[in-house]
């Protein structure tokens, strides 16, 4: 446990020394993990004598590094708590999830408020420089002039952006607490203390009220079409989204389930998951089995 335990103090520097770097675009979603597994696995003198050192560290190397120490620190002390207490795993994963989302909005709180950021014209210079390569491709090439990138163009995919930075947020806040989890619970679990699984994917279930919640959002998504305010289109633009990705679990659960119940081999129902993420239409299977009792009727029609 002391050596496992240093070799995951080290992990923990080397992620926290990469997010001044280019690589941060990736280590950024695995850096709460060391943390949480030094959390869940030793006591709290332990786990400050493992840490201090590593943010010390960091410090000496760039004063920034210990304030994101500190950013990503709070999550893995709350998911590493929830490991002690043996909490269910999807409360343990939302859980993480909201924290991560709370400091979020939190960080851009602060930011626009205190240190003047404005978050509408960061996103207007980030799509200016990533279109600008578009800007003159018609000029340069006449058999091109319909690619070539107009002001009109770039506001309005300013614009798209900036409304689906709440979508943008909750994915990423969401992802890397499935990260997390899904590798600190196996490597907890070899550190020998017991952590709760997740439910079996064909025992995943949505509420059903996400029905009527699709429904709104869809109603909402046609006024927005004609609306000129800007908080509708929002809510449109984000509300939607997000209840398609929850339809796309269930049809996942679906798959599975009917796996189990006709005893098909286990690579069959992830070769039906696999075109449900590439293919998002087919998410009307989690729209029918929500709906409908397509599991009972399934299960019914093999007897």
């Amino acid at each position: 446990m002391r050596w496992t335990s240093v070799v995951w103090s080290v992990v923990y520097l080397l992620l926290l020394l990469s997010l001044l770097s280019p690589l941060s675009i990736v280590t950024v979603f695995f850096l709460i993990l060391p943390a949480t597994i030094l959390f869940a696995t030793l006591n709290l003198k332990s786990f400050l004598l493992h840490a201090i050192p590593v943010w010390l560290i960091a410090c000496i190397v760039h004063p920034v590094n210990l304030l994101l120490a500190a950013y990503f620190l709070i999550p893995a002390i709350v998911m590493g708590r929830a490991y002690k207490k043996k909490a269910p795993a999807l409360r343990t994963l939302m859980t993480g999830a909201g924290i991560i989302l709370a400091e979020m909005l939190v960080l851009l709180l602060i930011g626009t408020v205190f240190l003047n950021f404005d978050l509408s014209s960061y996103v207007n210079d980030i799509v200016k420089m990533t279109t600008s390569p578009l800007k003159d491709v018609g000029g340069n090439n006449p058999l091109m002039t319909d690619m070539a990138w107009t002001p009109e163009d770039m506001r309005m995919l300013s614009n798209a952006t900036m409304q689906m930075i709440p979508f943008a947020m909750i994915i990423s806040s969401f992802m890397m607490a499935v990260i997390t989890h899904s590798l600190a619970r196996p490597i907890i679990e070899s550190m020998g203390q017991h952590v709760p699984k997740m439910k079996p994917a064909r025992e995943w279930m949505m509420p059903r009220s996400l029905i009527w919640y699709y429904l709104i959002g869809v109603v909402i998504e046609m006024f927005a079409r004609s609306s000129s305010n800007s908080y509708v289109t929002m809510i449109a633009a984000n509300l939607v989204p997000l209840l398609h990705i929850c339809f796309m679990i269930q049809a996942i659960g679906f798959f599975y389930y009917l796996g189990y119940t006709r005893k098909w081999h286990p690579v069959i129902p992830l070769l039906f998951a696999i075109p449900i993420l590439l293919f998002p239409p087919m998410r009307i299977i989690g729209i029918l089995d929500l709906a409908f009792p397509l599991r009972q009727f399934m299960t019914k029609s093999k007897r």
